[in-house]
């Protein structure tokens, strides 16, 4: 019995550790700064990309065709489209869309979780100025004191 307990205990302190990544393989991250997604083109948006491997054998890609930044592990963003990144031990990051629309809702670039709060930011390019901002949520305008071109939003 008590030989059990203690098994058990191994189990879910193995579990523990593979969800946070602890135990097994490093995955490879795409990360993007300004943090926020879908990252914008006239935002200066840099790209690092993150994973096990030989620091500068990244192999990159846009919408899905080899890409020049061959060997750099991170850059500046020139042109909108969907990159990802192959690090040779971790393999591909998930994809990030960069773009170049005049006017975009955007979330943190980062997991969130089902307690947290989250931000949405309008933001647009300087050549297609809004007058006003309006959130919406299920075709209905949210209400109250919503002012200004970010809003945050709790459980």
């Amino acid at each position: 019995m008590a030989g059990d307990t203690r098994m058990a205990g191994k189990v879910a302190l193995l579990l523990w550790a593979q969800t946070l990544g602890l135990a097994g393989a490093q995955s490879t991250q795409l990360l993007v700064e300004p943090p926020w997604m879908p990252a914008v083109l006239w935002d200066q948006v840099t790209l690092t990309c993150q994973g096990s491997g030989t620091d500068g054998a990244t192999t990159w890609y846009k919408d899905r065709q080899r890409w020049g930044q061959e060997g750099r592990d991170s850059f500046t963003v020139t042109k909108s489209g969907t990159y990802t990144c192959v690090r040779p031990s971790s393999g591909h990051s998930p994809p990030v869309m960069v773009s170049d629309e005049p006017l975009v809702l955007q979330v943190p670039a980062r997991a969130l979780v089902e307690w947290d709060t989250m931000t949405l930011w309008c933001q647009w390019r300087q050549d297609n100025p809004v007058s006003r901002e309006r959130f919406y949520k299920d075709d209905k305008e949210l209400g109250g004191s919503l002012r200004g071109t970010k809003v945050s939003l709790s459980h």
